[in-house]
C-alpha cells in the first residue's frame, strides 16, 4: 500500500485536478489500482447522503494511477460508473465499486474491464441521511 494524494493533473495550467473519470468506454490496461473504502458519500438537493453494502463489508473503488512528471506528484483517481438503482435517486453517477473478491481480477487484468466497471445490483447499498452538522464536519478540509 502507498499513500497518494487524490487527483490527476488537469490538461491545462491552473486547471481542477481530475479526482474521478468516466471508466465507461475506455479500457485501462497498466496503472491499475484499488482504494478501500467502506462508504461513499453523494449530496442530493443539498442533503448529504452515505452509501455502504448492505453486508457492511468494505470495498475498493476502482482507480488509475499516473506517475510523477516535472509538474506533478504521482497520484490517482477514481473510475466512475452509472449509478446503480440504490444511488440513482441522488446522483446519476457513482464510483466504480469492487467487492473483495474482484480486486485481483482488476489489479491482474484476468477480467475485462466492462465485466467489472458496472453498477452492482439493486439493494447492494444502504442509503443513510447524515445529519446536516454531521456531513458539513466531514466535509470541511
Amino acid at each position: 500500500m502507498v499513500e497518494l494524494p487524490w487527483g490527476l493533473q488537469p490538461r491545462e495550467n491552473g486547471g481542477r485536478p481530475f479526482t474521478v473519470t468516466r471508466a465507461e468506454g475506455r479500457t485501462f490496461p497498466s496503472h491499475r489500482c484499488l482504494i478501500p473504502a467502506s462508504e461513499f458519500r453523494h449530496r442530493s438537493r443539498d442533503k448529504h447522503y452515505s452509501f455502504s453494502l448492505t453486508s457492511g463489508d468494505w470495498f475498493y473503488f476502482a482507480g488509475i494511477w499516473r506517475p510523477v512528471t516535472q509538474d506533478w506528484p504521482e497520484a490517482y483517481a477514481i473510475l466512475t460508473t452509472t449509478a446503480n438503482d440504490d444511488v440513482a435517486p441522488y446522483h446519476d453517477r457513482q464510483m466504480a465499486v469492487l467487492r473483495r473478491d474482484q480486486r485481483l481480477a482488476w489489479l491482474d487484468l484476468t477480467t475485462r474491464e466492462e465485466d467489472l466497471l458496472k453498477p452492482l445490483p439493486a439493494g447492494a447499498f444502504a442509503v443513510s441521511r447524515l445529519r446536516e452538522k454531521s456531513a458539513q464536519a466531514t466535509f470541511a478540509i
